[in-house]
């Protein structure tokens, strides 16, 4: 069961101020919680034509992991060698996104082969957790939660799920159903986040939802956004603050657990931002890439000030970046685009 809860909050419009200085993000002059100064991006060609790098996650050795959903792998970069290394799937998996957990083993949505996979990379070998549920075909986005659990979403099959990662058992939870032109169809559970008491929200891409699910019962809680609005992926600030990305309307916009939507801001390219990859950096300084517009471009939008802090376009154009992954060892922002990189943007805050 889904309770949904409608807001009466009304939208802030308008866009805020864009402080910017040729390709580099300029943070404006106020005292900024150590925002970024600028963002420097580096990106590596992946050695695999044509594969669809994706949904970068930075292992516990410091090297990065990525699928290549249109090639069927995941494979690893040493950044500071430039090396890569390759590990086949069964054709027909389409990885979707993958995670690492603190003994280096790997675990990846098979998309399309409903099941989520092991890779040790020692050996290469995959081991397969297969869904109970002929509906949960497709695993999409995994994350993992303070116990080394793992939520994810299910975006065609509706449902979101938990892996007991020693039980190795898996429970759904369904999703709510929306009126399509086709009828009745899934509200396609999308990127998912957790919250501080270890609860994951998810952004409906069908629909105008953001749910949250209670782990202890298990229940979906919904809080609407506005009429059109499309969130697609989300992030978490340091107070559980939810911030969504509305890849329908180019908006950020803002969720509060208990008051439900809040407001939302346009952002700079507008209705053809279609803002999808996001990531939030230890600064409280959300991080997302218009697709809609070539090059894609990096914009930083400051929650503290609800202000946005700059822009910069991705050197090889991006293509489409769909997701990214923020490290704070390094402060770095990794992501993989369509035209077959994998990319580093590093935040060089004004003061430590």
């Amino acid at each position: 069961m889904i309770h949904r809860i409608r807001s009466a909050a009304r939208a802030a419009g308008g866009l805020a101020t864009i402080a910017m200085v040729v390709g580099f993000a300029e943070v404006a002059a106020q005292d900024h919680r150590a925002a970024a100064d600028f963002l420097t991006i580096e990106e590596w060609t992946v050695p695999y034509p044509e594969s669809r790098p994706r949904d970068p996650f930075v292992g516990p050795d410091g090297r990065v992991w990525f699928v290549g959903q249109a090639a069927h792998y995941a494979a690893v970069l040493d950044p500071v060698s430039g090396e890569f290394r390759r590990y086949d799937m069964d054709d027909g998996t389409g990885p979707h996104n993958l995670i690492v957990d603190d003994d280096g083993l790997v675990y990846y949505a098979g998309n399309r082969a409903n099941h989520i996979g092991i890779i040790d990379p020692a050996t290469g070998e995959i081991d397969k957790i297969m869904m109970p549920d002929e509906r949960a075909r497709d695993p999409h986005t995994l994350i993992w939660d303070e116990n080394g659990d793992i939520w994810f979403s299910v975006q065609q099959g509706n449902l979101v799920g938990f892996l007991d990662k020693e039980a190795r058992e898996v429970r759904l939870v369904e999703a709510p159903e929306v009126e399509t032109r086709r009828g009745m169809g899934s509200s396609r559970p999308y990127g998912v986040k957790l919250d501080s008491e270890n609860r994951p929200w998810i952004a409906h891409f069908n629909t105008n939802l953001i749910g949250m699910v209670d782990p202890t019962s298990f229940e979906l809680l919904g809080y609407d956004l506005p009429e059109g609005a499309r969130p697609r992926r989300l992030v978490i600030d340091s107070q559980d603050r939810i911030w969504y990305v509305d890849y329908s309307r180019g908006k950020i916009g803002l969720v509060e657990e208990g008051g439900g939507f809040q407001r939302e801001y346009d952002l700079p390219a507008g209705e053809e931002s279609r803002p999808y990859g996001v990531a939030i950096d230890k600064y409280d300084v959300v991080w997302l890439v218009e697709t809609g517009i070539q090059p894609n471009r990096f914009v930083g939008f400051d929650t503290a000030t609800e202000e946005f802090v700059g822009m910069l376009d991705v050197p090889s154009g991006g293509g489409t970046i769909r997701h990214m992954y923020y490290d704070p060892a390094t402060d770095a922002i990794w992501f993989g685009a369509d035209v077959n990189t994998v990319g580093r943007a590093v935040v060089s805050p004004r003061s430590r």
